[in-house]
């Protein structure tokens, strides 16, 4: 049996540049309400941030400077927040949490 050898015909398809135009107005997202909705925390939690009602965004950003304040950041594994007296009682006990904990703990805290 012979081997019968392939050929393979290449064509290349010319490409058309076409130069877009950059008039395109950038649209603004608008926050989601979810967000903006300003909440009350609990007494344990307003010991950290204050009384007053926030968006859960304003609460994450006085947690991360209540946090970064105290250096309660672990500094081996930068993900981790070792809890004081005051955030254990948010953590529900816990010494030691992730970032993505925090938000599950603290919005037990808000209503």
């Amino acid at each position: 049996m012979a081997a019968k050898k392939k050929t393979k015909t290449k064509t290349k398809a010319k490409k058309k540049t076409t130069a877009k135009k950059a008039t395109r107005k950038m649209k603004t997202r608008k926050p989601n309400a979810a967000f903006m909705k300003p909440l009350t925390p609990s007494t344990t939690l307003s010991s950290i941030i204050g009384t007053k009602p926030l968006p859960r965004t304003e609460v994450t950003k006085k947690l991360w400077a209540y946090i970064k304040k105290n250096g309660l950041q672990d500094q081996t594994e930068k993900r981790y927040i070792l809890a004081d007296d005051k955030l254990k009682a948010v953590f529900g006990g816990k010494g030691r949490v992730s970032m993505f904990e925090m938000t599950k703990y603290v919005s037990k805290h808000l209503s």
